[in-house]
């Protein structure tokens, strides 16, 4: 099986990321003595400098971790809540608009990524908080270089920033911007962390202490300080079209902190794969790789069109069960483990036909009404979404409707500690630039629905339902396995897709990485505009010319995409003779594994 470089081996530590800066700092900890959880920390707030366009200080990041000492495995939850303003009625009713704008203010949660990050540094890390910020300081202050994808984003929205979101414009855009091949710092921020830790060492010399005061200044003081203030002071344009204010305050912010909780399990031919829970999308791939489970997936070819309409047709249904039962499960009750169950999966799975199907088609489970999903709105928003493209990129400039992605980390070390984690949200390009921090904030509110039925329907205190997603697998009950992806929609695609071919079909991490890959967008996106596209399967173009046409034949609206255009994995292993593997996507070259 070809692959674009070597699965990466070792036995001392491995990393894997979506940037190489990232990797190598998250190495570089390990080779000082630090532990997976300090790599995985110090790796994860060097994103946010290396990939501001994918993620931020006030984005999320939801975890999986593995503790070697417990033997037990965590879900740490770094998803905000909604504001207490942040009401159906306020945006319904008071504002008029019949979804959550998808940039701006309003969709702003309180931001979760700091505290997952310096929760899990607490309590399963050696390090201190400043030797972790350290890297992510010095990058910031001496500056990277950004890969051509950030500086393509920032002349996408450039016209927006200069005219409606100044402060971004102060940030991204002073002295002409960044420009390939030359550094680009972003002094600010490096500021605001710098303040961060001073206010952290005044409670004293003891780690805990510190972390806990780190805490403290970003959710009850200075850095709460000046979101609130910006908040209250300012309305920008949004994906609406008009301008809105923010309502997260202060407030908001000091009654939250970041959770641990068990992940969800499943198990799959000999391996038992981990997810967080269903106030994420994530329990969708244990629900698809239950309907795989029936079908002799060994048998077909991992590169062949059956593989792919197989594979489709259970992503539906799970995703169409995602749309109708998962929310907040502090809100909701969520019938998981009915959906899981081998009686419920055995069912859904006699739908699964020779020709693609067309429809959302949830399960039913007794006692659990929730209202239909309304796809033809969705599949219309879809054609009105079509209509609007036609009139141009100004279009998409004026009103900052640049879609951000999400990043991705793996780690594990010498003891056996393992780390999946998905930081996302903030991007440079969601919501204007707060000027005294140096970041914005993410708005993953988007992903609610103003219906008061919904499971996902938009509350006070309620947590959206993410499509972030970080995966762990066991095999024979010992850690096997930390993966991921960044995707939005194709994570719990493109993850079973690749695990798939590595439990049935035996390849290594960089081969099931390397090989041509797919997604559908059939059901409804949880991204504003909230659209729609039924049958829609996306191949990339290295598969033979025959599958399209195949897919085609079933009923599938295939397209073929570029080349090397599908999936941005990258996984970490061990096995039980202590050996490490890893991998990490080539494409758009800038993902790598290290390790030795």
């Amino acid at each position: 099986m070809f692959t674009t470089r070597p699965e990466i081996a070792g036995s001392f530590g491995v990393v894997a990321s979506t940037h190489w800066i990232a990797s190598q700092v998250g190495m570089s900890v390990l080779e000082r003595g630090g532990n997976a959880f300090d790599a995985a920390a110090a790796a994860g707030f060097c994103l946010q400098v290396v990939e501001p366009h994918l993620n931020g200080p006030g984005g999320d990041a939801p975890i999986i971790v593995h503790d070697a000492k417990s033997g037990a495995q965590h879900v740490i939850c770094g998803q905000g809540v909604a504001p207490a303003g942040l009401t159906i009625g306020h945006v319904r009713d008071d504002l008029g608009l019949d979804l959550v704008p998808g940039t701006g203010l309003l969709p702003a949660m309180v931001p979760g990524a700091f505290d997952a990050w310096v929760l899990m540094l607490r309590d399963f890390g050696t390090w201190s908080l400043r030797d972790v910020l350290s890297y992510a300081i010095g990058y910031a202050r001496r500056g990277v270089h950004y890969v051509p994808r950030i500086i393509a984003t920032l002349n996408t929205v450039r016209p927006m920033f200069e005219q409606e979101w100044k402060t971004s414009a102060a940030l991204w855009l002073r002295d002409g911007g960044p420009q390939e091949g030359k550094l680009w710092a972003n002094p600010t921020l490096a500021d605001t962390w710098e303040r961060l830790l001073r206010e952290a060492e005044a409670a004293g010399h003891d780690r805990v202490a510190q972390i806990e005061a780190a805490r403290g200044a970003w959710y009850g003081g200075f850095v709460a300080e000046a979101i609130d203030r910006f908040f209250r002071t300012n309305e920008v344009l949004d994906t609406s079209g008009r301008r809105h204010k923010g309502v997260l305050t202060g407030d908001d912010m000091a009654k939250w902190r970041a959770g641990i909780e068990a992940p969800l399990k499943r198990d799959y031919r000999g391996t038992t794969l981990l997810k967080c829970g269903v106030w994420s999308q994530g329990p969708t791939m244990l629900q698809t790789m239950a309907l795989l489970e029936g079908f002799d997936i060994g048998a077909m070819d991992p590169l062949g069109e059956r593989f792919i309409h197989t594979v489709v047709e259970c992503l539906k249904l799970s995703f169409a069960d995602r749309e109708a039962f998962y929310g907040d499960p502090n809100f909701v009750d969520v019938p998981i483990h009915a959906l899981l169950s081998e009686e419920y999966v055995a069912e859904r799975r006699k739908l699964i036909g020779e020709s693609a199907s067309m429809e959302l088609r949830p399960g039913s489970i007794p006692g659990f009404d929730r209202p239909a999903p309304d796809f033809a709105a969705a599949e219309a928003r879809n054609e009105w979404m079509t209509r609007a493209a036609g009139a141009g990129e100004p279009t998409v400039a004026r009103l900052g409707a640049s879609g951000g992605d999400t990043c991705h980390v793996d780690v594990i070390d010498s003891q056996g500690n393992m780390v999946s984690a998905t930081p996302s949200g903030g991007w440079l390009q969601s919501s204007p630039a707060i000027p005294e921090l140096g970041f914005c904030l993410g708005t993953r509110g988007q992903m609610f629905w103003l219906d008061e039925k919904h499971p996902n329907g938009l509350l006070p205190g309620k947590r959206p339902r993410t499509t972030l997603s970080p995966a762990m697998a066991l095999k024979d009950g010992r850690p096997w396995m930390s993966f991921g992806t960044p995707g939005g929609e194709q994570q719990d695609q493109w993850q079973p897709i690749m695990f798939a071919r590595m439990v049935d079909h035996a390849m290594t991490i960089q081969q099931a990485i390397d090989a041509p890959s797919f997604h559908t967008e059939h059901w409804i996106s949880s991204f504003w505009p909230r659209a729609a596209k039924p049958g829609k399967v996306v191949i990339e173009g290295r598969y033979a010319p025959d599958v399209a046409m195949a897919l085609r034949d079933r009923g599938h609206l295939a397209e073929v995409g570029g080349d090397w255009s599908e999936g941005r994995l990258t996984g970490a292993r061990q096995e039980t003779d202590g050996q490490l593997f890893a991998g990490a996507n080539p494409r758009g070259m800038q993902g790598y594994a290290v390790g030795r």
